[in-house]
């Protein structure tokens, strides 16, 4: 059987964390909640790889942490996130894009838009009704950021393989 595909996450501070999980809990259909929030930086590495991957993020890791702006709220359609923007993070990501070229996907080697969804999968007027009410009441704030995840997709649901945090 093939190794399943490795998930490489940014982790938050747990206040953080906890907002954007009960935003997706308030916010998510339940039957396809299957996800804590999340912000995604590489969807889908070789399973394979599994201790150079998880060896290149303690490397990467050996930094200190950083904050993140959560700069707005952003449609997907059929779902709302917030955008994320921190210059530490783009280089972050951009480094170990460089250092995983060989095994990045398509959609790995698109421009990264880091953002947490809340939302997904809903009709496009549920959407638009969720996202006219949160940009409204929005306000740009920070969120720490304390390190790098390693998951591995379970065609669904994700299964923890490792936390490399910051410093």
């Amino acid at each position: 059987m093939p190794f399943q595909p490795l998930v490489v996450t940014l982790l938050l501070e747990p206040g953080a964390q906890e907002r954007f999980d009960r935003l997706r809990a308030a916010h998510f259909p339940a039957g396809r909640n299957r996800l804590a929030a999340h912000v995604t930086l590489f969807h889908a590495l070789p399973g394979e790889q599994e201790g150079a991957v998880s060896a290149d993020l303690a490397d990467a890791a050996r930094r200190p942490p950083f904050d993140v702006a959560v700069t707005g709220v952003r449609s997907l359609g059929r779902g709302v996130a917030y955008t994320l923007d921190a210059p530490e993070l783009t280089a972050l990501r951009a480094g170990l894009a460089a250092a995983w070229d060989h095994w990045l996907t398509p959609q790995d080697r698109q421009r990264h838009a880091p953002h947490v969804t809340v939302q997904n999968k809903v009709q496009p007027a549920a959407a638009r009704a969720l996202h006219d009410r949160l940009a409204a009441e929005f306000t740009p704030y920070r969120a720490g950021a304390r390190g790098l995840g390693l998951w591995r997709y379970l065609g669904g649901p994700w299964a923890p393989v490792a936390e490399h945090p910051f410093g």
